[in-house]
């Protein structure tokens, strides 16, 4: 699974509106009403997945494999924010994204995600091979 040179470049762009569920009070990881770190990467991670749209062949997608997130500012509850990701890398299956989230001109957060293609459904038979493995008596 190679992805053409085009791939290189490529964005995605999402949205969210963070939410009382979205923050870290919330998620039971801090006592402030602003938005979770998890929930930033996800937009994030969206964003990545989004970038990839033209790119993926029938029965492809990627699995997230590293991500080195920073916190640059915190939103509260009703905050807009943006997410955006590029292609920066291409390694054989390996996809590295640069991603940042604004909300309006402040920026909020940045990451570094890698991203690794697979075949769906060989991915999936894997995936439960190695968990009827797991449940086995003799492991």
């Amino acid at each position: 699974m190679q992805f053409p040179e085009e791939v290189l470049g490529a964005v995605g762009l999402t949205e969210m509106i963070v939410r009382p569920g979205d923050t870290s009070v919330a998620l039971g990881i801090g006592d402030l009403p602003i938005v979770a770190p998890s929930q930033l990467i996800n937009l994030m991670e969206h964003a990545a997945i989004l970038s990839l749209d033209l790119y993926l062949e029938a029965g492809q997608t990627t699995i997230p494999v590293s991500t080195e997130f920073l916190s640059l500012s915190p939103a509260s509850i009703g905050a807009e924010l943006r997410a955006t990701s590029r292609v920066i890398s291409v390694e054989d299956k390996e996809l590295t994204f640069e991603c940042e989230v604004y909300e309006h001109d402040r920026q909020i957060a940045a990451a570094q995600i890698k991203r690794s293609a697979v075949e769906r459904v060989s991915f999936l038979a894997r995936t439960a091979a190695l968990n009827l493995m797991s449940d086995s008596p003799n492991h």
